[in-house]
């Protein structure tokens, strides 16, 4: 695992490498977020004896029973929660994550602001913006997120360092990426979350500082952990 796994993050860095020095970017302004959703907890020790430190979970309680003991021997290690967030795990988020990513409703900002206080925690936030204002999916709708990101601000005092999005499954993703990158230049954000396995690298050229790759790393998902 670890040999297949160490070759994976090395072919990924080197894309990421090539893709932000053709946007003339420089390519340590990206940072790789290794979606370990579903993989057991030695798939993330691979990773992280292989140098890898920023990952990323969708579910909170699948988050919990990974990553507090690996945290033990890996102080460096940054764990983003990038899935959807129910309000009731707004506080178990907080406990655990260095970076939510997906904040998008007044209701878990409200949430989110309460655990901070009774934590005394304060993890850095993005908004995701629903940028295909896709009516299935998570995310605040494009034409309300100026309001919501002044709201986060203004109302609720959150750290809000970036933007985050998933574009449309169907079509060129790059308007999509491009109109995130924008909105977070309009908003003096610096954090702009946005690129899979199959699109990073079009986001790296549209301004991506961090893409979110998880089966090319560690390959097919198994069945998930937990309930």
């Amino acid at each position: 695992m670890l040999d297949d796994i160490s070759r994976n993050l090395a072919r990924i860095h080197a894309r990421i490498e090539s893709a932000a020095r053709r946007a003339g970017r420089d390519p340590a302004e990206v940072t790789l977020v290794a979606v370990s959703k579903t993989h057991p907890a030695e798939a993330v020790a691979a990773a992280l004896a292989a140098g890898q430190t920023v990952f990323g979970e969708n579910r909170v309680q699948e988050a919990a029973t990974k990553f507090p003991g690996l945290r033990e021997g890996h102080p460096a290690m940054r764990l983003h929660i990038i899935g959807g967030l129910q309000t009731n795990k707004a506080r178990d988020a907080v406990r655990l994550a260095d970076v939510i990513e997906s904040l998008d409703r007044p209701k878990l900002a409200q949430a989110i602001a309460e655990a901070m206080v009774k934590e005394n925690r304060r993890p850095e936030l993005m908004v995701q913006v629903n940028i295909g204002d896709e009516p299935q999916k998570s995310g605040v709708p494009r034409q309300e997120a100026d309001a919501f990101l002044r709201a986060c601000r203004e109302e609720w005092d959150l750290p809000v360092i970036g933007l985050m999005c998933i574009p449309p499954a169907e079509g060129d993703p790059r308007p999509h990426f491009a109109a995130l990158a924008a909105m977070a230049r309009d908003h003096g954000l610096s954090r702009i979350s946005m690129g899979m396995s199959g699109d990073f690298e079009t986001a790296i050229e549209e301004g991506a500082t961090l893409v979110r790759v998880g089966s090319a790393i560690f390959g097919a998902r198994p069945q998930p952990v937990g309930g």
